[in-house]
């Protein structure tokens, strides 16, 4: 792959070190000639959601979610910013339905192509551990804290543990405050990409 901005905020190695994209992310980004600040910013959330799944899957083995669905989500859910690109530096949330569309056009199944659309609609449906996890992975990786969205996963996370609510809040509250401490890195990492290819 060329040494582009879109390689390089996919796939190069950057400071502060973030996982690269899934190859089957990374070919579909560059099929629809992502702007470069989107491929960044995916990478930064698909590399806190990393830190969230392992998270959860120490802290509570008998949560049980699709790791790869979330990684996959957190790694496409703001794919349909390639369509409507002023969203990258405005408010709108169009790109959530074009984005679950584009992505079943490209042949990914509902199934994954659904965080697309449920990244920022949490609270509004019913929804499943992986979209709360791709959600909070939106959120937490420049250091926002939802409370909503965090009692949603903490009610998730006693159920499963067995554990009191107040227990589970106090371990989320830990890793998103330790994974919120890296947040000026990563938006910094996203704002050196341009909004343009």
């Amino acid at each position: 792959m060329a040494n582009t901005p879109l390689s390089r905020a996919m796939s190069g190695t950057v400071d502060p070190p973030l996982l690269p994209l899934p190859d089957r992310v990374v070919e579909l980004l560059s099929e629809l000639g992502s702007p470069p600040r989107l491929a960044a910013h995916l990478r930064a959330v698909h590399d806190v959601a990393h830190q969230l799944v392992d998270w959860v899957e120490q802290h509570c083995p008998a949560a049980l979610f699709d790791r790869e669905a979330v990684l996959f989500g957190a790694a496409t859910h703001d794919v349909g910013k390639t369509v409507h690109v002023s969203a990258l530096s405005g408010p709108g949330a169009a790109h959530e339905e074009a984005g679950r569309d584009l992505l079943q056009r490209h042949g990914v199944g509902p199934e994954l192509a659904r965080f697309a659309a449920t990244h920022a609609s949490w609270g509004r449906q019913q929804v499943g551990l992986e979209d709360l996890l791709v959600s909070l992975a939106d959120k937490v990786w420049k250091n926002r804290r939802v409370p909503e969205l965090e009692d949603l996963v903490v009610a998730r996370l006693a159920e499963a543990s067995g554990r009191a609510v107040w227990e589970e809040f106090m371990a989320l509250d830990e890793i998103l405050a330790r994974i919120g401490d890296g947040a000026d890195e990563r938006l910094a990492f996203q704002a050196s990409f341009p909004t343009q290819g």
